[in-house]
């Protein structure tokens, strides 16, 4: 599958947005096999640019350079904590046909567990290589488990690499509040490899395009990776990075430090 085919699949979901149990059921049924599905135009471009100027406003008068993430410069590529930051993340996703989506693929009880914020530009260009997205967010990383490891701190949040169970029951929400060209550092999938411990030949590598307003919705184990932006290219790249689980307990006593349920 390459980059025709991955905006084809954008294209059918919005050729069926007059259904919307149809689009979740169709985007339902290409998470299971792909491991992603996009949906086109979720937030319009007032909302897009209203979060982005919020979110820069926020971080640039964040203190903590361990959650408002700069370069030597100054310049600002990312964010952690973004629950906690920008409050407005706790409630934005909350709207069909996001709603439907996870309700299908993670049952009822479902509640957002973490948020991040990603900005690629000309100033604070960066890449990232082939990787899963393997740990969580929790009260206390320090009790005694056979499951849970790798135990971290991160901006000040204890962090775990969570086990196989639980990353399946996830899902992540990549809101993009600007258009994602293939010059301004795209995200790259290997589709259907959030179904083995590690990609095969089989795994075909799809390059995600997108329009601001446009949302991604992916597995965390789910190989994917960026290259940076090109250099004389003058866009921005912000996502705003949201996590979901299925599961509002954790085995061993473990609790996660946000589980945000719909309103």
């Amino acid at each position: 599958m390459g980059i025709s085919e991955g905006q084809a699949e954008a294209a059918r979901f919005e050729e069926n947005m007059g259904d919307p149990a149809s689009v979740v059921r169709d985007a339902a049924s290409q998470i299971e096999i792909s491991g992603f599905a996009l949906f086109p135009d979720v937030f319009s471009p007032a909302e897009c640019a209203a979060w982005a100027v919020a979110i820069d406003e926020v971080l640039t008068n964040c203190p903590d350079p361990a959650t408002s993430l700069r370069r030597h410069t100054g310049a600002i590529y990312g964010a952690r904590n973004l629950l906690d930051i920008f409050p407005t993340a706790q409630t934005l996703w909350q709207k069909e046909p996001l709603v439907r989506l996870m309700t299908t693929l993670l049952g009822s009880r479902f509640g957002l567990v973490r948020g991040l914020f990603f900005d690629k530009s000309p100033e604070s260009n960066w890449s990232l290589p082939w990787h899963q997205d393997l740990t969580i967010a929790v009260l206390d990383n320090t009790l005694p488990t056979t499951l849970f490891k790798n135990p971290t701190r991160k901006a000040g949040v204890p962090h775990v690499e969570a086990p196989l169970e639980i990353l399946e029951q996830m899902l992540t929400l990549r809101i993009h509040l600007d258009d994602v060209t293939p010059d301004n550092g795209p995200l790259r999938v290997l589709a259907g490899s959030h179904l083995a411990n590690a990609p095969s030949a089989s795994d075909r590598e799809v390059t995600i395009l997108a329009k601001g307003g446009d949302v991604l919705a992916m597995r965390p184990l789910l190989y994917h990776c960026s290259s940076s932006a090109s250099a004389d290219l003058h866009l921005h790249r912000r996502i705003i990075h949201l996590e979901f689980a299925g599961c509002p307990e954790l085995p061993d006593g473990y609790q996660w430090r946000h589980f945000v349920t719909r309103a």
